[in-house]
């Protein structure tokens, strides 16, 4: 099956995973997950992407950030990985690729789907970490200065993380708000399936301008055809008379 296109859209977010090849670990000592950081952010200064929230866990990492430039999130992620494997290899005396394949990448409809990815990404610790119960206790993600204004100069807040306050106090605050609510399994397994699978993430509405623009599906199609669409129905009587009345 063909790998569908990347999303060359700028100036809308866009949710990334890059994993370890076999899930092996991409990440060993402290200066491993500072290395990396250091790296991300020089790269989206350079390729002159916005960086909004992330999460560097052992073996993957998730990053939301919007490109400005058609080219900006490959080059960028390009630029990572050319540096970081070089680090990596270099440090632990090994050869060969650390990624499992290329990376994962879908838009993301601000709207009415971008602070919950905000929360999916910053709550992966927690998800994956049975003795860890807030997030802010995890020191390789964002939250912290989402929710704290704390540390990461290399954060740029989204407009929808704007309008959370009028001053950063507020933001904070109503920010950690959103993390009192608990994600419902079914909304996790829509973000994990969507990015990994390159479908849009977002409404009807939104899914069909992103088509428009980029004249490709932004989501799989209906298994079995549309058995209410006139077009099928027409494929089926004429690859089978006898069922005129379906």
């Amino acid at each position: 099956m063909a790998r569908l296109p990347r999303y060359k859209i700028p100036n809308y977010a866009q949710h990334v995973i890059v994993r370890g090849n076999n899930r092996e670990p991409i990440f060993i000592a402290d200066t491993d997950y500072y290395y990396y950081l250091e790296i991300l952010k020089n790269a989206c200064k350079k390729h002159d992407c916005d960086l909004h929230a992330y999460v560097l866990m052992k073996n993957h990492v998730h990053l939301l950030l919007t490109p400005r430039t058609e080219e900006s999130l490959s080059k960028m992620m390009q630029m990572i990985g050319r540096y970081y494997v070089q680090h990596f290899n270099f440090i632990y005396k090994r050869t060969g690729t650390l990624w499992e394949g290329r990376y994962k990448a879908t838009v993301v409809d601000s709207e009415y789907y971008l602070l919950t990815c905000y929360r999916y990404i910053e709550l992966n610790p927690v998800r994956s970490n049975t003795s860890l119960v807030d997030p802010a206790d995890y020191p390789w993600s964002s939250y912290n200065f989402n929710a704290f204004g704390n540390g990461s100069a290399m954060i740029t807040p989204h407009e929808k993380y704007l309008q959370l306050g009028q001053s950063a106090d507020e933001r904070q605050q109503a920010y950690r708000q959103l993390f009192e609510h608990q994600m419902s399994n079914k909304m996790m397994t829509e973000i994990a399936q969507s990015t990994n699978k390159a479908w849009i993430m977002g409404s009807r509405k939104f899914k069909d301008k992103i088509e428009q623009q980029l004249a490709r599906r932004t989501e799989p199609t209906a298994k079995g055809g549309d058995r209410r669409s006139i077009e099928y129905r027409e494929k089926i009587k004429s690859n089978h008379p006898s069922l005129v009345s379906l």
